[in-house]
């Protein structure tokens, strides 16, 4: 078993991810002792943004460590745990919340699906989400 990076750089679906923890300079981070639930954005969900929005996030290291802080929660939070939190929120470790649904699936904010659970970590859980999660401005 591996830690939450090596985990994700293996798995060859998070190259954005790896990418961008990296800009962001939070690769050491999330190699460190946890643990961490990490709501993983697959290269297929950052690949539906805007043309160009990764390119100029990965120059704005501010904006771009708040969106990767807002798809972390501190401690080890598997599906099981999830699926007692409908209609509750998780508070990221950027400071705000993220708002889950089990109805039909878990969902984030209301139009964030999970679509793989409990990819278990040295320091935490992967879970992979369908799209980026952005921040309340």
């Amino acid at each position: 078993m591996h830690d939450i990076i090596d985990t994700a750089v293996a798995a060859g679906t998070f190259k954005t991810l790896a990418a961008a923890l990296t800009a962001a300079g939070l690769v050491d981070t999330l190699k460190g002792t946890g643990p961490f639930t990490v709501f993983a954005p697959t290269d297929d969900a950052f690949a539906k943004l805007p043309e160009g929005t990764v390119d100029k996030l990965l120059k704005d290291v501010p904006k771009l460590k708040a969106i990767l802080c807002y798809h972390v929660v501190s401690g080890q939070v598997m599906a099981a745990d999830v699926m007692k939190m409908d209609g509750k929120t998780a508070k990221t470790v950027n400071g705000a919340d993220l708002k889950i649904s089990t109805e039909g699936g878990v969902k984030l904010n209301g139009n964030v699906h999970v679509t793989k659970t409990d990819i278990a970590c040295t320091n935490g859980v992967i879970h992979c989400v369908d799209s980026v999660l952005m921040p309340p401005a």
